[in-house]
């Protein structure tokens, strides 16, 4: 049997085994990198390569292939992996107690986090598993009778407008979705076609902060006030907004507020917030069942039964991650990496943008159209040729690829893309 002081060594040694671990997961790194930039223009830093390889390090990503779809889900840098395994091997210790008893109750430190984060009271703060769930809670925890209106756009999310369709069937309310062009005029162009199309039986409007398909922000705290002064409901979607580009709640001003963590926050797969006003908490039903002492309580919205402390835990080293690099440089870099391919394509003959240069309308979210020729079609061959992976939109008002580099992502690999792309423009695809 080991004697006290032997116990006291093996400590010492695992101890010094992991604080080297930890560095090597990226965080000192990224610390030291951007301290190093902190006195330059976020627009210095993201033409910064040097800067950006020290980012790159703390990823493990696989570099024989080129992930361009981030706006679906996103590899976590290290740091993030790293307490997640620590998570999961101490919850499979006594999962009763590891996990029930303590690593549960530390997602209240998570929710402060993310409270501070986008601008919100912590007990407005709510912690789910992605953007769809929370999103859902609203979608059916409104109550609503036959013949009132949602008004959303047909750009809005599939999964979203899917919701909705099914309180039509079961329900009899009205799903009523306005069109828009890519890009639109403006942001107030935007902002007319909702208050444009608002009716006395309009009880929701539904409204992405910026769309999937091609990157486009809305104008949200206009559109907002506007339905608030009508006495009609908002929920916004931020599945892809949060910690992509700069802002607070308090640039939006919505009720309710719904996104996913695994995107471009680099947080576990299958983490997500939901925001709902204090004075609005009551009035939501949860997804699942919660007691009626509960009814103002945000947590009631995480009632989903057993599911892994984890991965909502290790949001926290997304989040001191994200924040060692900063919002202002990422919402750059980002909005660079789309730049250098978006103006290379720009005005070249056979080829439609659909995505903005405005950045205020857009950020490192692009939908590129090659014409007549069917967007899969060319992502199959980026796959079969260069293993590159995007995605094809089918809306019938931005057909494309949609193209979604992320803080890993490096220029010659935005420029095999460039290349790749360029060659399915002017000369077509090979025959099968």
């Amino acid at each position: 049997m080991a004697t006290r002081r032997e116990f006291f060594h093996s400590i010492a040694g695992a101890a010094a085994v992991t604080v080297p671990t930890l560095r090597r997961g990226g965080l000192e790194r990224v610390f030291s990198a951007t301290s190093a930039v902190a006195h330059r223009s976020p627009e210095e830093v993201a033409q910064d390569e040097d800067y950006w390889m020290q980012i790159q390090q703390a990823f493990t990503v696989d570099r024989s292939l080129i992930n361009l779809n981030n706006g679906g889900v996103s590899p976590s840098p290290k740091i993030v992996q790293d307490a997640l395994r620590r998570y999961v091997d101490f919850s499979n210790q006594a999962p009763v107690y590891t996990m029930w008893k303590i690593l549960e109750p530390q997602i209240e430190g998570v929710r402060r986090r993310l409270a501070d984060d986008f601008g919100c009271d912590t007990e407005e703060m709510a912690i789910t598993r992605n953007a769809s769930e929370a999103l859902e809670i609203c979608q059916f925890g409104i109550d609503l009778r036959p013949g009132d209106e949602v008004l959303t756009t047909d750009q809005d999310y599939g999964r979203m407008l899917t919701t909705y369709e099914q309180r039509v069937r079961r329900e009899g309310i009205v799903l009523k979705k306005v069109s828009f062009p890519t890009p639109p005029p403006s942001m107030q162009y935007l902002a007319d076609i909702f208050e444009q199309a608002i009716t006395p039986r309009t009880k929701i409007v539904h409204l992405c902060h910026i769309t999937n398909l091609t990157g486009q922000i809305f104008p949200v705290k206009e559109i907002c006030r506007m339905a608030r002064a009508r006495g009609i409901e908002t929920i916004v979607d931020g599945a892809h907004a949060y910690a992509h580009f700069p802002f607070k709640l308090a640039d939006l001003d919505c009720d309710r507020y719904g996104t996913s963590l695994h995107k471009w926050l680099l947080a576990p797969h299958g983490t997500g917030f939901l925001f709902v006003r204090r004075d609005k908490i009551g009035s939501t039903w949860p997804l699942m069942a919660a007691q009626k002492k509960q009814d103002n309580d945000i947590r009631k919205f995480e009632e989903i039964g057993t599911h892994p402390a984890g991965n909502h835990n290790a949001i926290a080293e997304a989040l001191t991650f994200h924040r060692g690099i900063g919002l202002e440089r990422k919402g750059a870099r980002l909005r660079y990496l789309r730049d250098r391919f978006m103006r290379h394509f720009d005005g070249m003959a056979g080829v439609t943008i659909h995505t903005s240069f405005d950045p205020a309308q857009s950020c490192g979210i692009a939908n590129i159209e090659v014409d007549a020729i069917e967007p899969g079609k060319i992502v199959n061959h980026l796959w079969n040729t260069k293993r590159i992976i995007v995605v094809g939109i089918g809306h019938k008002d931005c057909t494309g690829l949609r193209i979604t580099p992320n803080v890993y992502t490096t220029l010659d690999e935005v420029d095999t893309f460039i290349e790749a792309f360029e060659e399915v423009v002017k000369k077509g695809l090979p025959a099968s």
